[in-house]
């Protein structure tokens, strides 16, 4: 089932988390403002950009560690985390720019691209080192908790015409 080309947004049932470890417990936060933007021409991607709102990534362990979080992110310097697509090297594999704290980097990012009833669905994770960022891993407990240098993102993208 193809769809026309066109303009999508970013659907209210998309989702996207980020998990990592730490020397004491894994843990899962959730980007909870995401806004995207795609042009598809109903066989793949031709613009993707995508922006989260480093002020709501949040977890379920509170103030302290959305905190330290949100330092580490450089948040007051750069509130936002932004992707941008360049290219689809083929059918499962998403070429980009990648902005984490004001770093920027090319990645690839494996996905699984679907149309559905509402437009195209993409899903996929992506580890990241955290200091490829120049992001220092966050601590707590005077040292003793120490997180984990590599996270993951992992997101269900539903584009919806506009």
């Amino acid at each position: 089932m193809g769809q026309a080309q066109g303009e999508y947004a970013l659907a209210d049932a998309s989702k996207m988390t980020i998990s990592g470890s730490s020397t004491v417990h894994d843990w899962v936060v959730a980007a909870n403002t995401v806004s995207a933007t795609l042009t598809y021409d109903g066989t793949a991607p031709k613009q993707i950009d995508l922006e989260v709102a480093v002020a709501d990534i949040i977890s379920e362990r509170g103030a302290t560690m959305d905190k330290k979080m949100h330092d580490a992110l450089k948040k007051e310097e750069h509130p936002k985390v932004t992707f941008k697509l360049t290219e689809v090297k083929d059918k499962s594999t998403l070429l980009g720019t990648l902005n984490i704290a004001g770093v920027e980097k090319t990645v690839e990012i494996p996905v699984s691209m679907n149309t559905v009833s509402e437009g195209l669905k993409i899903s996929g994770e992506k580890k990241l080192i955290l200091q490829d960022y120049g992001m220092e891993p966050p601590t707590a407990m005077f040292g003793q908790i120490i997180v984990g240098d590599e996270v993951t993102v992992i997101f269900d993208l539903i584009f919806s015409k506009q």
